[in-house]
């Protein structure tokens, strides 16, 4: 198998009272019942942002308003039944949003759910969602 590399746009939005949004991967994903940012990956030809808008409202329903760069992470990953997955992070700070929550019909992701920090501490995260929050939160 060869190694893969994935460039993607994730945000992190965080409520009046400081929780912050995570999705929680479906059966239908590498990582079933583990909790991620909203977002995914970058489409060919598509720029970072609109990734960032278009995998948000996917996952959540909510449609990003305001949103600037925060960071960039990468890191490597050696999936249960594949390749070694080198993913680019670009993360954004979701400073503003619209619409209702709710979960992806169909998707990778099967859950959306506001989290506050100890919360996010006693759920199944992919290790990027820590780094994320300490770095750029």
């Amino acid at each position: 198998m060869t190694d893969h590399q994935r460039v993607g746009a994730y945000g992190i939005c965080r409520d009046a009272g400081g929780r912050v949004l995570l999705v929680r991967a479906s059966a239908r994903s590498n990582v079933p019942g583990r909790w991620f940012l909203p977002g995914g990956g970058v489409e060919h030809g598509e720029a970072p942002p609109d990734s960032l808008r278009r995998e948000v409202l996917e996952e959540t329903g909510l449609v990003v308003v305001r949103a600037p760069l925060r960071g960039v992470l990468s890191d490597t990953w050696a999936q249960p039944h594949g390749p070694v997955l080198h993913t680019i992070r670009i993360v954004y700070a979701v400073e503003e949003w619209e619409g209702t929550l709710r979960p992806e019909a169909h998707g990778s992701s099967d859950a959306a759910a506001w989290f506050d920090d100890a919360e996010v501490a006693t759920v199944a995260v992919m290790p990027y969602v820590t780094e994320a929050l300490s770095r750029f939160a």
